[in-house]
Order: structure tokens, then sequence, then C-alpha cells
């Protein structure tokens, strides 16, 4: 069965659309939607529990952090780790279960936007291919709790590309699959930034990632570059 784990920082407007379209989704094969909250000053958690969800502040913010929190009291054996803004393909519990059949212990959706324009189109359409530089936690997770255990979890102590360094680490405890139907994430951060420019700032911290730069540095760069700036 399938626990389904979502981390949440100020989602009142949105985590209630979620919950309902997981509900809609595939509802036989969720034995709970868990929601981690990271000390929300909206109605995030109120709304979560109205909703059906089980609701719960972490003792430590950050998405790693929650996400490992919502793990470690999830009664699945499978693991599906969601974005709040983001929705997963109709009937995707059946997409994850037939994965499990052929012997995939973790896998992806592809990714698409809510907002149709040519170079956001673009960029979803690399999200097909498995490659773990374009990676992101948009596209959802699903792991099966023995190889997250065995992988370690996600690392707290990054505060962020934490979605990413997990791809690492969970394929060398089993095969990794991106499944054929793409999960729908909003673009409000394109909207508020600009599409270009706001996927400028994104190439910019996954290089600065790469090269070595600290999690803080990454982090004020965020912050001073993005409106909105909410990880």
């Amino acid at each position: 069965m399938i626990s389904i784990i979502i981390p949440t920082y100020n989602e009142g407007d949105q985590i209630g659309e979620t919950i309902r379209e997981i509900q809609a989704g595939n509802a036989k094969d969720i034995i709970e939607i868990i929601i981690i909250d990271g000390g929300s000053t909206d109605q995030t958690l109120s709304i979560a529990r109205n909703f059906g969800a089980t609701a719960l502040l972490s003792e430590k913010k950050g998405r790693a952090a929650q996400m490992n929190k919502g793990a470690s009291i999830a009664k699945g054996n499978i693991l599906y780790f969601l974005h709040a803004d983001s929705i997963p393909p109709q009937n995707f519990t059946n997409f994850i279960m037939s994965a499990l059949v052929k012997g995939y212990q973790s896998g992806c959706f592809r990714l698409r936007f809510d907002q149709s324009h040519w170079f956001l189109d673009a960029n979803c359409w690399f999200t097909r291919f498995d490659v773990n530089a374009v990676r992101f936690g948009d596209q959802s997770l699903f792991v099966t709790k023995t190889v997250f255990d065995k992988s370690g979890g996600f690392n707290e102590d990054l505060l962020m590309m934490e979605d990413q360094e997990i791809i690492y680490r969970i394929k060398k405890y089993g095969r990794f699959t991106v499944m054929n139907a793409a999960v729908t994430t909003s673009a409000r951060k394109y909207r508020d930034n600009g599409i270009y420019r706001m996927q400028a700032i994104f190439y910019r911290i996954w290089i600065m990632y790469y090269l070595g730069y600290s999690q803080e540095h990454l982090l004020q760069l965020h912050r001073r570059l993005i409106a909105n700036n909410k990880l």
C-alpha cells in the first residue's frame, strides 16, 4: 500500500485541491496522505485535516527533514513523495503498482506545467529520459520503504537540491523508471519572475551546486533573485 508524503509551508491556497485530486485519482491503493508542515503561518494544517489527511508539524523545517519525518511514520511499504503544488496523473497509483510488478523499486513521472509555453514545454520534454541531471522533485518520487531506508533517506544537510541528490543513492539499491505519464506542476514561479529569467536562475543554481558552492550561498542567491522565493 502507498503512503503519500507532502512537505508544506504556507500552502493553504493549494493543499486542499492537491489532496482532492489525489483522492480522485485512484484511492484504492492509498493507505494514507501525510502532510508534514514546516511551520506554516496560514491554515495549511487545518485545511489538510479537513480534507482527510494526516497533518503534522515537523520539528525541523526544510523539505528533506520534513519528508524524512513523513517517511518515519508512514504505514505503507511504498512511499510517494509529492510537492504541494503538483498534481499526479489520473490513475497514478496504477502506474506505480505496474512499475513495481515489472521489478522497479523507485521511479518518477514526467513533468508538465499548468501553463502552456513553448519553452516550458521543451524543458518538460527532456524529463522523459532517465538522466539524473534532469531529475527534480516536481516530478514526484515513488520508492519502496526498503530502498528508502537503505539509501539513508533525504540528506537533511541540504537546503536545496535534496530531491536530486537522493536519486543517485536510491539507484544503488534497486531499478529506477520514468513512468509514461506526467505530473502537472504549478508555473507560479515562472509567472512571478518571468519564464526565461526564472529558468536562467534555476540553471545558475544547478551549475553552482555541482561546482560545490555551499548550501547557504545557494539559498542566499535563491532569496535574492526570486520573487516569492519559498522553496
